[in-house]
């Protein structure tokens, strides 16, 4: 029953497709425009990067004569995107940083631009401030909002990122859900680092029963840690125990890397001997025997001297 619901809850999954994008998102784009009752033609995507590399409008301007704005900050890339779209009359490229205030937000970028209040498709992908980004848009209203998250953080966890262009950790899709509730979207899609939105005045044209994030994401693969009673920490990822991968990096961490506690210790704390409650009080508080040789001079109520220098 529950897998029933997950498959008609997901429907759009199955036109993933890839132009350009990189996890089928062109294809559910698509047939998600396809259900919207009026088209503005115009997209917004950033960073654009090439305007090309894992874009999810590349399609909509070179097949579905779609106009567009992209922007990106960077220099290099930026003439990149040029080569890429200046060409044609229809869009609108911007060498600029989206921020998230009132005098550098989208809304203000993209007040320059001839582009209608109401446009059809919002992608937004810059590897961190993704979610106060679109928390600062008021003005304009995009029917679909693609918005990127952090992969390996679970359905039930609620992070976002510190608001600052200099952090790169991104935000969980259930805080990106709560935002998007917050300004009027439901959810109708995820892929592997996107989640796809529509406001909430057209859901009802998509048919999802039920579009809470644990029945439209499967996070079973997503790395977690945990604690034994004994204190040792466990890492696993896709039921394998005793590593995560960095995906960006291409790393490694190993549980041996993440312990608290020294195996000797890694056990309840009923069972430690004299000798390991010592060393378990050095472990929590390396002052520890400074203050314990405090407490045998100057018991409780003692009087400390005085020092010399201070004595009358």
């Amino acid at each position: 029953m529950l897998k029933q619901l997950q498959e008609q809850s997901r429907w759009l999954s199955r036109y993933a497709a890839n132009v350009t994008s990189q996890c089928g998102e062109d294809g559910i784009i698509a047939k998600a425009l396809s259900l919207l009752p009026e088209h503005s033609y115009w997209c917004v995507e950033f960073g654009a990067w090439d305007g090309k590399l894992y874009s999810n409008t590349y399609d909509l301007i070179k097949s579905r004569s779609y106009s567009g704005v992209f922007i990106e900050p960077d220099p290099a890339r930026f003439h990149d995107l040029e080569l890429t779209h200046g060409a044609s009359g229809r869009n609108v490229l911007l060498n600029a940083f989206v921020g998230f205030s009132k005098s550098d937000g989208l809304d203000v970028l993209l007040s320059k631009c001839n582009i209608p209040k109401k446009f059809d498709l919002l992608s937004i992908d810059i590897d961190g401030n993704d979610y106060y980004v679109w928390e600062a848009v008021e003005e304009y209203r995009p029917n679909l909002v693609m918005i990127e998250y952090n992969p390996t953080l679970s359905n039930s966890a609620l992070f976002v990122q510190k608001k600052s262009p200099a952090v790169n950790h991104g935000s969980s899709p259930a805080s990106l859900v709560e935002l998007a509730r917050k300004k009027g979207y439901e959810l109708i899609a995820v892929m592997a680092f996107n989640l796809l939105f529509v406001t909430a005045e057209h859901y009802g044209l998509f048919g999802i029963p039920d579009n809470a994030l644990a029945l439209m994401r499967d996070d079973s693969n997503v790395p977690q840690i945990f604690v034994g009673f004994d204190g040792h920490v466990f890492l696993s990822e896709a039921n394998v125990t005793g590593s995560i991968t960095l995906p960006w990096h291409k790393l490694t961490l190993k549980e041996a890397n993440v312990q608290a506690l020294p195996e000797r210790l890694q056990k309840y704390p009923d069972q430690y001997s004299q000798a390991d409650k010592l060393l378990f009080q050095l472990k929590r508080d390396p002052h520890y025997p400074r203050r314990a040789l405090r407490k045998l001079m100057f018991p409780s109520g003692a009087r400390k001297p005085v020092p010399a220098d201070k004595r009358i």
